[in-house]
């Protein structure tokens, strides 16, 4: 992934992430989760937590989740659709709530093991296994299993992970926090095992999605997602282990351009 360059947002952006890389940023967030034990709740296609002031910042240094901003609580529509009551108690504390997506949250959990997602229970909230969560999610989002492949395989490299809904992609990728640069790619997912995914199947496809990303500034980046053997079991998060990720730019040719590199003599050997 070497992309067309950062296109930072102010003069001194580019020092501003040096000096505080995201590797960096979310190891702390991930000590902050392990020291106070933090629970995700799970409901619905989201996970949501309640973060103390310093995960609050951490959690929007890092850009895991959104930070969901309640109506008046005497509003009928207050967090309508949640299940959720919020505590008003705590929210004067000083805690916020934020609504991860099932991908953010099962990275928190699963790879950095700084999560405990938990389910509401007639009896209270009980405590889910990776197994549980991973069985929970991949019925509750079909894509899940290739969409968190490419996830976590981004978001190892330490780029921030952002969803491409608004440009037609999964996702869209940052060097740093959105606030000190432009998006670089948006990022299309292709499942070798689910024909029913395909994307990008005809020319047409592919001229309209790079003709998006041009006018967007962005490099199309596919993630292939390839399984190691011809029959892979997904009953447990152990299974991605046997699927690896392939990284495709596609750019769009230019004939003028290429034809003025020509002239002017660039393209002589």
């Amino acid at each position: 992934m070497e992309g067309g360059g950062a296109r930072w947002k102010s003069r001194d952006a580019a020092a501003l992430a040096r000096a505080d890389p995201m590797s960096k940023i979310v190891s702390e967030l991930q000590s902050s989760f392990h020291r106070s034990q933090t629970c995700g709740l799970l409901t619905g296609s989201a996970v949501l937590v309640q973060a103390e002031p310093e995960q609050t910042k951490l959690l929007n240094r890092a850009c895991f989740g959104r930070p969901i901003i309640t109506a008046d609580p005497s509003s009928s529509s207050s967090m309508k659709g949640t299940r959720v009551k919020l505590n008003l108690e705590q929210e004067g504390a000083g805690l916020q709530w934020f609504q991860l997506g099932l991908e953010e949250a099962f990275y928190l959990s699963h790879q950095l093991g700084c999560l405990i997602i938990c389910q509401s229970t007639p009896e209270g909230r009980k405590g889910l296994s990776h197994e549980q969560i991973w069985c929970y999610m991949k019925e509750r989002q079909k894509t899940f299993v290739p969409h968190y492949k490419a996830y976590s395989h981004l978001r190892a490299k330490n780029w921030v992970v952002r969803s491409g809904l608004q440009y037609g992609a999964e996702f869209v990728v940052y060097r740093h926090h959105p606030a000190l640069v432009h998006s670089e790619y948006a990022v299309i997912v292709s499942s070798e095992t689910d024909d029913r995914q395909a994307r990008l199947t005809t020319w047409s496809d592919w001229q309209s999605m790079l003709r998006l990303c041009g006018s967007v500034a962005k490099t199309l980046l596919l993630l292939s997602i390839i399984p190691k053997s011809n029959i892979i079991e997904e009953a447990s998060p152990t299974c991605l282990d046997n699927y690896h990720v392939e990284e495709f730019e596609i750019k769009r040719w230019m004939a003028e351009k290429h034809r003025e590199d020509f002239l002017s003599g660039k393209d002589e050997r």
